[in-house]
């Protein structure tokens, strides 16, 4: 970081508006204009200087570009720690642009309103499917209370949901996580996740669109991953647990709530479900094949489908792959 450019960036009232607004939510470009009043074009400009000068960060997540503050109080380096403090105090001892950010916060909260709003409307389409899912399946309290006590009391460390979905599970164990990495290959499911996780500090959060048979992230990023209802998805599952392994830290864990194998053929046709669930010594192989130790599994009855935890320890730091594409994406930390 460079003293001339921040300093720039900083020189500009709504630079200095969009920093506030980033330090307490990620937000798409289009969400900013809406809050500042002014053209994406004109957005879009500030956003560049902002980046540029190290004071913010873009991503792409399907049509749409998020913007989050690349800079902390308490962060490194000491450059961008004391811009983040001379922004903090600014809005405490300055009347007039503290006035500026109380606005600008009263409109964010309409965007978080809308957010929950579309997310009911996103549901009440999709009733009948999501319905008749839990029906098959059972109740969420006793598979959540049993994955919570199959993850024991310790705490989780870096958590990778993968494939999010609503924003559920990452939820339910956020408090037990020093970050949360929602990933999902949907950007309408990441939309409706996003506003189920908004109230987590952005710092402890990041939402990421992408596959799990291609993490987008670095060899051992995560202490703790999690598949919820979704390898059944998965056409080579046996790929998709050694990609989980090469993410995970040594001594890290792994838990993959899933269907017990089943004869619902009409799950394949009406779910898109790839694999009818998964025996005990299948699932047992798969992990210990990618590179996992498997623990004791947990079956919780259902009718008709009953469901399966199974948990595992990494036991050996992941090998990295070796082909370039793979190399190209290792590149993104939590």
């Amino acid at each position: 970081m460079q003293i001339d450019p921040l300093l720039r960036a900083l020189s500009e009232p709504t630079r200095l508006r969009m920093m506030r607004l980033l330090a307490h939510m990620e937000l798409a470009v289009g969400e900013l204009a809406q809050v500042l009043g002014q053209s994406q074009p004109r957005v879009s400009r500030h956003i560049r200087i902002l980046c540029e000068a190290g004071l913010a960060a873009r991503r792409k997540e399907g049509s749409w570009v998020f913007l989050r503050s690349a800079i902390k109080e308490s962060g490194e380096p000491p450059m961008a720690a004391a811009a983040a403090r001379l922004l903090a105090v600014a809005e405490r001892d300055d009347p007039a642009f503290a006035a500026r950010c109380s606005e600008d916060r009263r409109q964010l909260a309409a965007i978080r309103d809308a957010r929950e709003a579309n997310a009911q409307a996103y549901f009440a389409r999709h009733a009948e499917e999501w319905d008749t899912l839990r029906q098959l399946t059972g109740a969420d309290g006793p598979v959540e209370s049993a994955l919570l006590a199959a993850l024991g009391r310790s705490k989780l460390g870096a958590l990778l949901d993968v494939g999010t979905g609503t924003g559920r599970i990452a939820e339910l164990l956020a408090g037990k996580s020093s970050h949360v990495t929602a990933l999902d290959k949907s950007p309408e499911m990441l939309r409706i996740a996003r506003a189920r996780l908004q109230s987590l500090p952005p710092e402890r959060l990041a939402l990421v669109q992408g596959d799990f048979t291609a993490l987008p992230f670095a060899d051992g990023a995560f202490d703790t991953l999690l598949f919820h209802q979704v390898l059944h998805y998965a056409q080579e599952p046996a790929s998709v647990l050694a990609e989980a392994a090469r993410v995970t830290r040594k001594d890290g864990r792994i838990a993959v709530v899933d269907l017990a194998a089943h004869e619902r053929e009409d799950l394949r046709e009406r779910h898109a479900h790839a694999r009818l669930g998964f025996a005990d010594d299948q699932m047992a192989a798969l992990l210990e094949d990618a590179g996992f130790a498997p623990e004791a599994p947990v079956t919780l009855p259902g009718d008709p489908l009953t469901v399966k935890i199974w948990t595992a320890r990494r036991n050996d730091q992941p090998t990295p792959a070796n082909d370039t594409e793979s190399n190209d994406r290792k590149t993104a930390t939590p």
